[in-house]
């Protein structure tokens, strides 16, 4: 999941960009209202948590900029200001949830992950998705093979996680990337290719098809069944 930090205040940015780096969420932190737009305009992002006092924008003014642009993607407000007249104010703007600093950590991991489940319609984010004789566990970010725990990197895991929540669909390479790196991390040119070819090693050579000029996609539960010797459980829809 990649996510737009909009906040000001350098330690608060730097402890919430390290606590979610460290559940594998890819942040990008913008200190100001005019960098979180170039931001926005750029990449599609799966969530924004927005401070409201901001140097050169009030919060306010930047959401409903974000909004008129046709931006779905859910927003988190993150601020001091904890009155109800404040809150009523943003979830009529277009926010989502609000939460007054100074808030927890691992709350906040949970609200991403809840509001991530409450907003992606047509997408299945069940806390276990099953594949054929895949199995992959959403919050605990674990992976099973017929029954046995697979051992997966952080980008592995998010390789996988990436095909398995758009499956059926193509997913192209600069969509994995998105989803992979944020602004200050460094992409390989292979780097989607090498993640692809050990999961295939890991799992199974027809966990992933690659489909010329377009890019990667999961394989059917069907297919994975058939290699494995296990009930299609899970085929997608």
């Amino acid at each position: 999941m990649r996510i737009l930090l909009i906040e000001d205040d350098e330690p608060l940015g730097r402890v919430v960009t390290e606590s979610l780096g460290k559940v594998s969420f890819t942040v990008d932190w913008a200190r100001n209202g005019r960098d979180a737009t170039t931001a926005a305009r750029g990449h599609d992002y799966d969530m924004v948590l927005l401070d409201l006092t901001l140097p050169d924008i009030t919060g306010e003014v930047w959401l409903k900029q974000f909004r008129a642009g046709r931006r779905t993607a859910p927003v988190i407000v993150l601020t001091a200001r904890g009155l109800i007249e404040d809150r009523v104010t943003m979830l009529d703007l277009g926010a989502d949830d609000y939460m007054v600093k100074p808030f927890d950590l691992v709350e906040l991991q949970a609200r991403i992950r809840a509001l991530k489940r409450r907003t992606s319609a047509g997408v299945d984010l069940s806390d276990v998705q099953h594949i054929g004789p895949l199995e992959v566990g959403m919050a605990s970010r674990t992976v099973r093979w017929n029954g046995k725990l697979v051992v997966l990197t952080a980008k592995e895991y998010d390789v996988l996680e990436t095909l398995v929540l758009h499956r059926p669909k193509i997913v192209s390479r600069a969509q994995l990337e998105e989803a992979l790196y944020g602004w200050n991390d460094e992409i390989e040119s292979n780097s989607i290719e090498v993640y692809v070819h050990f999961l295939r090693r890991k799992l199974s050579p027809r966990l992933i098809t690659t489909v010329r000029g377009k890019g990667y996609q999961l394989g059917t539960a069907e297919a994975l069944a058939a290699e494995a010797g296990a009930p299609a459980r899970g085929s997608a829809a």
